[in-house]
């Protein structure tokens, strides 16, 4: 290939993004990097339930792996940016197209979750960041074991405020993956009378199984099922 054919094609990419279906392909592509890190981030936490060991254990193979660690890291974190920003601009850019609003809202046929994205969204980071300070930094936990998953969980959640904190959040996180999933099916073409009605219920239930999985544990630590 030779260098005008690739300069042509990296040209492309910003002209692509400057699009409104730019950033929504943009938006769509990061949500399911992301989905798929909640999803794998649930299966490590889940694994609390079966002990000290295993769940220790498991934080140490992680960090022992720092050269599949750090580029994760580092593609998630490119990807929240990316989310991120795509997303505040195409609000703008909304908000540009009708500066007034309509008279009469009519939000009959709008989910719960959809209505909620404005909040949700700023809601999960903030509970993104708190997370981090609370159980990989460990700046705001009351006694932060590095490499000790289980005790920072059971002794975390015995902060009864912080335990509701993160089932609230958590649940605001499942209302933002149920429409986040299903904008993404909409966003890359998949609407289809006879699949449209199990891609909403595979939306549903993956943001119910997943928020259930997690506010399972600072529940089961809280209530002293778990100690």
């Amino acid at each position: 290939m030779s260098s005008i054919a690739v300069n042509s094609a990296l040209d492309r990419i910003p002209r692509f993004y400057q699009t409104t279906i730019g950033k929504k392909i943009v938006m769509a592509v990061t949500g399911v990097m992301l989905f798929g890190f909640v999803v794998s981030h649930l299966l490590g936490n889940l694994q609390f339930y079966l002990g000290r060991e295993t769940m220790n254990h498991y934080a140490v193979t992680l960090r022992g792996m720092p050269a599949l660690l750090w580029p994760a890291r580092a593609g998630l974190l490119l990807a929240v940016i990316l989310h991120i920003t795509a997303s505040i601009q195409l609000t703008a850019l909304k908000n540009a197209a009708r500066p007034i609003g309509y008279v009469k809202k009519a939000v009959v046929q709008a989910s719960l979750a959809s209505r909620t994205m404005m909040w949700s969204g700023p809601v999960v980071l903030a509970f993104l960041i708190f997370h981090l300070l609370h159980f990989t930094w460990g700046t705001v936990h009351p006694n932060f074991q590095d490499v000790h998953p289980y005790e920072n969980m059971v002794i975390g959640f015995r902060v009864i405020p912080v335990a509701i904190f993160y089932v609230v959040a958590v649940s605001m996180l499942g209302l933002h993956l149920y429409h986040g999933v299903w904008s993404m099916f909409q966003t890359v073409g998949v609407n289809h009378p006879r699949y449209t009605p199990l891609l909403k219920k595979f939306s549903a239930y993956a943001s119910i199984l997943l928020v259930l999985g997690f506010i399972s544990i600072p529940i089961a630590v809280a209530t002293g099922v778990v100690s």
